[in-house]
C-alpha cells in the first residue's frame, strides 16, 4: 500500500511538473504569438492611415476641380494683379513707396462710416449747448447714429440681441429635461433646432415683404438667430448645473418656478451673461453681413462699392468692419472678465497697451 502510494504521488509529482514544464516551455512561443499580433495590428493602422490620408487627398483633388479654382483662367498672375485695387500705393516723401493709408481715412470719413459729424456736432462742442445735448439724446437718438454707417450695424446686432435673449431664456429652458419632461421638452429643442437651421440672411429676406428692405427686417431677423443659438446654449448650461441646491430646495417645500429661479437659474447667471455677450458679438458680425442685401450699415456700403469695382473704398470699408468688430469684442471681453472674480481688471487702455507685454511672456513660457 505504501509503495503503491509512493508510486502513485511520484507519478503525479512527475506529472505535475511535467505540465508545469510544458507551460513554461510554451512561455516563448505565447510572447511571439503576442509580438506577432502587434505588428499585424500596426500594420493594419497603418494601411488604415495611408488608405484615409488617399481618400483625403482624392476628395481635396475633387473638391479644388468642383469650385474651378483647376480653372487655368483662375491665374496667380490674375490675383496679384488685383491686390493693387485693393491696396494702392503711394510714394512718400517722394521716395517711400508704401500703402496709401490716406485714401482709406478719406473714403471713411465721407461716407460716415465711424463717425456722423452732423450728428456728433450736437454733442461734442465748447462750450456745451444745453438744448443741442437734449436734442442729441431725445429727439436724434444719436447714441447709434453717432458712429454712421457702423452704428446702424451695431443697432441691429444690439436690437437683435435685447429681443431674442428673453425668448432664449424661455425656450433654453423649457427645452432643458430638468424643467420640462420628455418628449415635450423637445418641443421647445424642435423649434430652437428649426430656427437655427435657416441662416439670419435667409430670415431676412422672409421678413422683407412684412418690414421692407432696411435695418429694422435685418434685426427681427438677428433676433430670430438669437433664439435659435442662445437658447441652445442656455441648453447646455441647464444640462451641467449641480443637483445638490435643486434636492435642498425639494426636501424644503419649494414649487417648482421657485426651485427653477432660485435652484437652476441663479447657478448659471454668469454664465449666461457671458454666452449673451459673445452672441452679441456675432450678432453684430450677422448685421454686416445681412447688409450685404441692402439691409444697411456697414454691410451695404461694402456691396455697393463692389458694384461700382471700387476695391479701394471695399478695403477702406473692411477697415472700418474691423475696427468695429474689434471695438466690440474688446468691449465684451472687459464685461466678461468682470464677472469672473478671478481675473485681475484691466481698463481698455491697459489691454490695448499691454497687448505686446503680454504677447511677450506667452510666448517665453
Amino acid at each position: 500500500m505504501t509503495t503503491d502510494t509512493t508510486d502513485a504521488d511520484g507519478t503525479s509529482g512527475q506529472s505535475a511538473v511535467g505540465a508545469d514544464g510544458d507551460a513554461d516551455a510554451d512561455v516563448p512561443g505565447r510572447i511571439a504569438e503576442q509580438f506577432e499580433n502587434i505588428k499585424r495590428t500596426r500594420r493594419r493602422r497603418a494601411l488604415g492611415w495611408v488608405g484615409l490620408a488617399v481618400f483625403l487627398a482624392f476628395t481635396t483633388l475633387q473638391a479644388f476641380a468642383a469650385t474651378e479654382l483647376l480653372d487655368p483662367d483662375a491665374r496667380l498672375e490674375t490675383f496679384t494683379d488685383s491686390l493693387t485695387g485693393f491696396f494702392p500705393i503711394t510714394n512718400y516723401f517722394g521716395v517711400v513707396p508704401f500703402l496709401d493709408v490716406g485714401r482709406y481715412v478719406r473714403f471713411i470719413r465721407q461716407q460716415n462710416l465711424l463717425y456722423d459729424p452732423e450728428i456728433g456736432g450736437l454733442l461734442f462742442q465748447f462750450p456745451p449747448n444745453p438744448t443741442d445735448v437734449y436734442v442729441f439724446f431725445f429727439q436724434e437718438l444719436g447714441i447709434f447714429q453717432i458712429f454712421g454707417e457702423a452704428g446702424i450695424t451695431l443697432a441691429m446686432g444690439f436690437v437683435g440681441t435685447v429681443l431674442g435673449f428673453p425668448f432664449a431664456i424661455i425656450f433654453g429652458t423649457l427645452g432643458s429635461e430638468r424643467v420640462t419632461p420628455f418628449p415635450f421638452n423637445f418641443i421647445f429643442r424642435g423649434t430652437m433646432s428649426f430656427i437655427r437651421a435657416i441662416p439670419a440672411i435667409i430670415w431676412t429676406l422672409i421678413f422683407i415683404p412684412f418690414l421692407g428692405l432696411g435695418p429694422s427686417s435685418a434685426a427681427i431677423a438677428i433676433a430670430f438667430d438669437t433664439i435659435g443659438n442662445l437658447g441652445r446654449l442656455f441648453v447646455d448650461e441647464l444640462e451641467e448645473i449641480e443637483d445638490g441646491p435643486i434636492e435642498a430646495m425639494r426636501t424644503t417645500g419649494a414649487s417648482k418656478p421657485q426651485i427653477v429661479f432660485f435652484g437652476m437659474l441663479s447657478q448659471v447667471r454668469t454664465a449666461f451673461i457671458a454666452w449673451t455677450l459673445y452672441i452679441f458679438e456675432i450678432n453684430v458680425r450677422i448685421g454686416v453681413t445681412v447688409g450685404v442685401i441692402g439691409a444697411g450699415g456697414l454691410g451695404y456700403v461694402l456691396t455697393s462699392q463692389q458694384n461700382l469695382l471700387r476695391f479701394t473704398n471695399m478695403m477702406a470699408t473692411l477697415l472700418a468692419i474691423f475696427l468695429l468688430i474689434i471695438s466690440v469684442e474688446l468691449f465684451s471681453q472687459r464685461l466678461r472678465s468682470r464677472l469672473r472674480s478671478d481675473d485681475v481688471e484691466m481698463s481698455i487702455w491697459e489691454l490695448i497697451t499691454g497687448f505686446p507685454r503680454r504677447m511677450a511672456e506667452s510666448m517665453m513660457r
